[in-house]
């Protein structure tokens, strides 16, 4: 490690110095805390006595080599503060912890070999490829027994769902150590050590090899804002404020934890290793960067300024990230409208590849939450999204945000019945991968899930064997999800405003709906009924004369609809087709 990169922030590996790390003949262990009095390691190679550490110079880094430590094995450093006090403290490089309650950091071995060459040489951003995202919390997706699946196990039941189901990627909720389960991760002690609610670092990695080995792509959520206030954590490590912003109303976050003091060059090396030691060691194909506003913003509000120290950071921090990984993908949780998130730093942005659009969704689940009459007053929220849409280059996501805390499901959010809500909600997810724009969705959409998301339990797919309406949407969304695969106009040319056109957009009164999407050479229209009342001819204006090849039928009986039979083809003659659109439905076409 250069130690001058590391002091100014400039470091990227400083992982690989600082830590607990194994070698032939022990263990070297190394820690920085440059205003402890006096620091020390214990653990259970010295059953749990002291084990002074000696300070280089007045760097503040402290190091011991330990020929009787061995991997597995536990420790901590007792921190001797100028006060008197004393304070043990987890590993902040640490590669392991235990379960929580337990806070030791654990000795591990990092070494494991991957069978994923192939995927990694053809891995890349996605830009016209296919990006189709099952985001999930690793804990709840479903367990094995009356226990949490480990690591290792989870692929042999996720991978095959996921295959059948068409998706592309996973996205994983933060896997760092963390101890409250429900804060999911975002609130994290260990930042270098998978949580052993799964398993160990090796299982980790095995799980993510199995993946690409299925040709399924990992992204993983990551927490660079802020840090959780237990006093074996980062807060506070050497008696200052080290880690943390200094005393006053920006210390701490909304959440309550401590934020990040982007601006000390040994914390933006702290979190520029990071994020490169998950993508290194672990082969994960992008990171998901959570809470991106409260790095523009200060405090994530507007009216109190821009972060300028902190966008420096994180621009500095993508421009290193994709000079060491060029084909990552670096996503940004933002929902301000601050401008150029997605734009290369060389031309004044940040450097993301990809923002989650959160306006489209605030604005879609609003207008599909609304009663029909309401909605021909929001019929203009389906035009904005595409006002904006080319200002980045966005992902569309239903997140686990979106369904919890009182939120409702998305199934549960659509307006009406039991039998409306499906239907409505078949509908909007059509709608929303015929927009342009990357797709997530958070497990337990994909079945109709009527319940609210709850990290303490597994997701109700027991409804797929009592409900045959949950089986039939089950099934809409995976053959949505394959056509979208196969279908390039699908995500070719998708950030290119020459590939999407308007065909009906001024229909408010009768809640229809339509535009086209081209590329790949082929050209793909989307029509649809927003409200109640069927018609039976409406009149679809194309140019030309063409043949319609219909797709998929939100309201097609094989999905809980009314209609019956196979999708029709339909003709376009003299710039005319009518077609029968059905109540809360839509209807997706090949053009030909």
């Amino acid at each position: 490690m250069n130690l001058q990169d590391f002091y100014s922030g400039n470091e990227w590996w400083a992982h690989e110095y600082f830590g607990s790390h194994i070698e032939e003949n022990g263990v070297w262990f190394r820690v920085y805390a440059p205003g402890a009095k006096k620091v020390t390691v214990i653990g259970e190679f010295s059953a749990w006595h002291d084990i002074e550490l000696s300070c280089q110079g007045r760097g503040g880094i402290y190091s011991a080599f330990l020929p009787m430590a061995k991997e597995g094995q536990m420790y901590k450093y007792r921190i001797y503060h100028h006060d008197g006090t004393v304070t043990d403290k987890a590993d902040p490089y640490g590669f392991g912890m235990e379960l929580r309650p337990a806070s030791a950091s654990i000795i591990r071995n990092r070494s494991f070999s991957f069978t994923d060459q192939a995927w990694m040489e053809r891995a890349e951003k996605g830009y016209d490829r296919p990006v189709n995202v099952y985001e999930l919390h690793f804990g709840s997706w479903k367990a094995k027994g009356d226990r949490w699946y480990r690591y290792e196990e989870l692929g042999e039941a996720l991978i095959p769902y996921l295959k059948e189901m068409g998706y592309t990627h996973i996205e994983l909720l933060p896997l760092n150590e963390h101890p409250m389960d429900s804060s999911w991760g975002y609130q994290s002690t260990g930042f270098f050590a998978p949580t052993a609610r799964y398993g160990d670092c090796n299982g980790l990695k095995a799980f993510v090899n199995q993946c690409h080995m299925a040709g399924i792509g990992v992204i993983l959520d990551f927490v660079m804002v802020h840090f959780a206030v237990d006093d074996y954590g980062l807060c506070r490590f050497d008696g200052t404020s080290l880690y943390e912003m200094a005393d006053g109303d920006s210390q701490r976050s909304e959440w309550g934890s401590y934020n990040f003091c982007h601006a000390r060059g040994e914390v933006a090396s702290f979190l520029k290793s990071c994020a490169n030691y998950w993508l290194t060691d672990y082969h994960f194909d992008g990171l998901r960067f959570d809470a991106i506003s409260n790095i523009i913003y200060r405090g994530g509000r507007q009216e109190r300024g821009i972060n300028e120290t902190a966008l420096r950071f994180v621009q500095s921090l993508n421009t290193g990230l994709h000079a060491l990984h060029p084909k990552v993908m670096l996503i940004a949780e933002d929902s301000t409208s601050y401008l150029k998130v997605t734009a290369p730093v060389e031309y004044g942005g940040l450097g993301f590849d990809y923002k989650w659009d959160l306006g489209f969704m605030h604005d879609i689940f609003q207008f599909f939450q609304s009663s029909p009459n309401r909605r021909r007053e929001l019929y203009g929220t389906l035009l904005f999204s595409m006002h904006y849409f080319y200002n980045e280059l966005y992902l569309l996501a239903f997140s686990h945000d979106e369904v919890v805390h009182g939120k409702k499901t998305v199934l549960d959010k659509m307006y009406g019945t039991y039998e409306e809500k499906f239907a409505q909600c078949r509908t909007l997810f059509l709608y929303m991968m015929m927009h342009p724009g990357k797709k997530l969705q958070f497990m337990g959409n994909e079945i109709g899930q009527f319940r609210e998301w709850a990290e303490y339990r597994p997701q109700d797919f027991e409804v797929l064997e009592a409900f045959p309406m949950h089986t039939a949407f089950r099934r809409f969304c995976r053959d949505l999800n394959q056509i979208y695969r196969f279908h390039p106009a699908l995500y070719e040319g998708e950030y290119n405003p020459s590939c999407f056109s308007h065909v009906i957009a001024d229909q408010a009164w009768n809640l229809v709906y339509a535009f086209t999407r081209q590329a790949g050479g082929e050209r793909l229209l989307a029509v649809f009924n927003f409200g109640p009342e069927c018609y039976d001819h409406y009149v679809v204006r194309l140019q030309g004369n063409h043949m319609l090849s219909e797709l998929i039928h939100t309201a097609g009986d094989i999905y809980g609809g009314t209609v019956q039979g196979h999708t029709q083809e339909l003709p376009v003659r003299n710039g005319q087709c009518q077609m029968r659109l059905e109540p809360y439905s839509g209807r997706l076409f090949h053009i030909r």
